[in-house]
């Protein structure tokens, strides 16, 4: 059994498509949209066979995302090695988005670095 994608209601559905192309090559399918309801969405395809959804509609409730909170709290992408993650991390520290710890080594071993992206909401970098 495998988990067959995550999905996550958004604002800005091109932006958030632009930033998982952009940064993590993911591959977008060409969207739906659904007239009646208004919602929008489309698949991001990554190379290992993970896929995002990634929807908007407009009655959405867009809550504060605090870090510490119940539920989904970040998405995490292995990029192979720990001069990969510098490398990312900062070219989207460059791009303007705000990293919140990293790249370090955490306690439990894993190298790191967790930004706030596309609406607050938190992705981590990772080996």
């Amino acid at each position: 059994m495998h988990i067959e994608h995550i999905a996550m209601y958004v604002n800005d559905l091109e932006g958030t498509r632009d930033f998982f192309v952009t940064y993590f090559g993911g591959v977008s399918n060409e969207g739906y949209h659904n007239k009646v309801t208004g919602l929008r969405s489309c698949f991001i395809s990554f190379a290992e066979g993970a896929r995002l959804e990634i929807m908007t509609r407009p009655d959405m409730t867009d809550l504060p995302k605090d870090p510490c909170r119940t539920g989904y709290v970040h998405l995490a992408f292995s990029v192979g090695s720990s001069e990969r993650v510098d490398e990312l991390t900062s070219r989207l520290l460059r791009d303007g988005y705000h990293v919140l710890s990293g790249p370090r080594t955490t306690g439990d071993g894993y190298y790191e670095s967790l930004l706030v992206a596309l609406e607050n909401n938190l992705i981590e970098i990772t080996v």
